[in-house]
């Protein structure tokens, strides 16, 4: 089955790299017109270089001045915006509660929950205008199991569940879906970090704590990020436009946090 997304005008967090390139590289794969934002210029220009039909600026979601200009630029640029990809998200710090300082916590909450707030609250007035829009929030499986050593960032993925739940019943009359996409260990660079920092905090090595997560999830393997964005992609489109409020795992069934870190 093709999926159709055309004529949609989508916003991306975070989509020079890794999961958000993807996501916006698919989209625009499947005729959407895609404006994305990045807080590495680098990233934003190697996605020019490869995609110049994909519009593209600096921004740290975190700062609602930064997501004001992130959403002129994208309505100058495509007219509008009926699709939002809240996909921007920071690790956080990999520590026991008592070792987290303020500003790791701050920074955490900024980025994982403030920045998908202020891109919401931008986004629907254009979605209104459009009479329709699709808003997903990527969460987590830390979102829904107890995740230790990662409280900021499991946290702030349980309240990215939180604001789905409420948008989409806010938002379902005014035709505007709204869902949350739970990936769990992904396949690439930044998983590969966070499992490393784990490792250290855990006193083994980045082998053994591979084998630990794999042995969690019950397919005993991690996820794509072009499952991922396929996933989202699909949430989007016309196919996909009637679900709405849901929390969706993409995880191949991770079970369990537990037992990952050598706690007393």
């Amino acid at each position: 089955m093709d999926v159709n997304c055309k004529g949609r005008r989508a916003v991306v967090t975070a989509g020079g790299s890794g999961i958000g390139r993807v996501i916006a590289e698919t989209l625009a794969d499947n005729g959407a017109a895609v404006f994305v934002c990045d807080v590495v210029e680098d990233h934003i220009q190697a996605l020019s270089s490869a995609r110049p039909e994909i519009g593209a600026t600096l921004a740290d979601v975190s700062k609602s001045a930064d997501v004001d200009r992130l959403f002129e630029a994208a309505t100058a640029a495509m007219g509008g915006v009926d699709v939002l990809i809240n996909n921007a998200g920071v690790a956080g710090p990999t520590k026991r509660v008592e070792d987290i300082s303020d500003d790791e916590w701050r920074s955490t909450i900024g980025v994982d929950v403030d920045g998908q707030f202020y891109c919401a609250r931008r986004a629907v007035p254009l979605m209104r205008e459009a009479g329709k829009g699709a808003i997903v929030n990527i969460s987590s499986t830390a979102g829904r199991l107890a995740f230790p050593l990662r409280l900021p960032y499991a946290t702030a993925k349980r309240a990215v569940i939180g604001l789905t739940d409420t948008l989409a019943m806010e938002l379902g009359p005014r035709n505007i879906s709204v869902n949350a996409v739970l990936p769990g260990y992904v396949l690439n660079d930044r998983a590969r970090r966070v499992l490393q920092a784990k490792a250290d905090a855990s006193g083994c090595t980045l082998d053994e704590m591979k084998d630990i997560v794999l042995s969690r999830i019950s397919m005993r393997t991690g996820v794509e990020e072009q499952e991922i964005a396929d996933l989202v992609v699909y949430l989007c489109s016309h196919q996909g436009r009637h679900i709405s409020g849901q929390a969706i795992n993409i995880d191949a069934n991770l079970e369990t946090y537990a037992g990952m870190d050598k706690l007393d």
